[in-house]
């Protein structure tokens, strides 16, 4: 009787202290996964509110979008491109970081900054050094005689504009993950490697970069999350052009809701549906690539 007593006061004292992040976690994620799925069953009018079951119709018109392999191309190309630039371009960021120099304080704050700004301040920056007659790029490659550049509305320069925001938004957080992989590495290896008479390559290519591993699964495995999911970069840069020439999964999804001739609420859920799959298969797929539990351990 007194262990079934010490039981219930221990799960007592667990669901007062685990209550607030269960309620957290229920309200924010259990909660709207299921209500998507619900209002992807479902038909709305076009104020929103719900008529009736839909059954599978809403699925079967997203598969059936003219435009559903455009938006997907453009996703494949972001993600990769933001993901992979991210990653090497912090790796030597973080590299620089963990140099001994004089102001490197300064530095690593000033680094941060992009990551710590909003999305969507840091998009409207970039509209307007990108913009066509007023922005700070053109003004200066008209100079060297070598713009204007229509770079968000020109089909070919809309998307790489879009990439750089991307990386450049995401090099703080990972170049941070990367320091603290490195930090990590015991410098005992190095004073062997150096004894052993290494080259600098050699002791980066077969010491800095195997036991970095971890934290670049760690840092690959958030990017694609963050990235697929990154609405305001693509929604702001994008949001002068008509359709869904250039958007992406996630933007594509909002645009059939609210900004395009459907109009439907449940076409669009059924889409956010489709991106949440497509993003745990994705993450998925990686992790099966690389042998996460491996290298890991």
């Amino acid at each position: 009787m007194p262990r079934a007593r010490s039981d219930r006061a221990s799960l007592g004292s667990a669901l007062l202290w685990l209550g607030p992040s269960l309620l957290l976690i229920f309200g924010v994620v259990l909660y709207p996964a299921v209500e998507l799925v619900r209002a992807s069953f479902s038909r709305f009018s076009i104020t929103g509110l719900r008529l009736g079951d839909a059954g599978t119709r809403n699925y079967q018109a997203v598969l059936e979008h003219p435009l559903l392999g455009t938006v997907l191309r453009n996703t494949l190309v972001w993600v990769v491109a933001v993901v992979t630039l991210t990653l090497v371009l912090s790796l030597g960021v973080a590299q620089f970081l963990t140099k001994d120099f004089w102001g490197r304080k300064v530095v690593r704050w000033a680094v941060i900054v992009p990551w710590a700004a909003s999305l969507v301040i840091t998009a409207k920056t970039f509209v307007m050094i990108y913009d066509y007659y007023y922005g700070t790029l053109n003004l200066l490659l008209s100079k060297l005689g070598l713009g204007p550049v229509d770079f968000l509305g020109s089909s070919t320069w809309i998307l790489p504009s879009m990439v750089l925001v991307g990386v450049f938004v995401s090099i703080p957080f990972t170049a941070y993950v990367f320091v603290a992989g490195l930090h990590a590495i015991p410098q005992e290896v190095y004073e062997a490697a150096h004894v052993d008479g290494a080259s600098p390559f050699q002791t980066w290519w077969r010491i800095t970069l195997p036991l970095l591993r971890p934290a670049v699964l760690v840092a690959a495995v958030l990017n694609i999350i963050y990235v697929f999911n990154s609405f305001p970069i693509i929604y702001v840069l994008n949001d002068r052009n008509p359709g869904f020439t250039h958007d992406t999964t996630i933007t594509f999804m909002y645009k059939l809701a609210f900004k395009s001739a459907e109009k439907d609420v449940g076409m669009s859920a059924a889409a956010g549906v489709f991106n949440v799959v497509l993003i745990l298969l994705v993450v998925l797929v990686y992790l099966r690539f690389t042998r996460w539990r491996e290298q890991t351990r």
